[in-house]
Formats: structure tokens, sequence, C-alpha cells
């Protein structure tokens, strides 16, 4: 698949703040051939992180913001 669905806890629990698609894929988080990565998932985080160039739901990017941090595009 070109775009790949990811829960947003699992990003919590990286040691990572700054969360980019290379990351996801070096952990070996998605696939290698994914194009994308959706966030998804809501709730409260306790962790201030930086989603770049990935693609959260409205709720992922709710919580994401509520705990201090940012999604940029």
């Amino acid at each position: 698949p070109t775009v790949t669905e990811i829960q947003l806890s699992a990003l919590v629990k990286l040691s990572e703040t700054e969360i980019t698609l290379a990351l996801l894929k070096d952990l070996n988080l998605i696939a290698q051939t994914a194009k994308r990565a959706k966030i998804i998932g809501a709730g409260a985080i306790d962790k201030a992180i930086t989603v770049k160039g990935l693609l959260p739901t409205a709720g992922a990017k709710a919580a994401i913001e509520a705990a201090g941090g940012q999604v940029i595009a």
C-alpha cells in the first residue's frame, strides 16, 4: 500500500520527538514501500511530538497540538 496507517499511541512510545516518514521506515514501523503514513487515533497524549510530512486524522492532530506538539506538512 502506498498509504500506511500507524497508531498515534505507537508514536508517543518512541524516544524521538520529531517523527518523519523516513524515521518510521528506519524503525520498521511501516513498510519500506509506503509513500505516505496516516496517523490514526485520538485521545490525550502526554508528550509533545513534532510530526513532519505525515497525514494525521483530525483527532490525532488535535491530540498532538493539545500536548504542545505540532504538525508540519
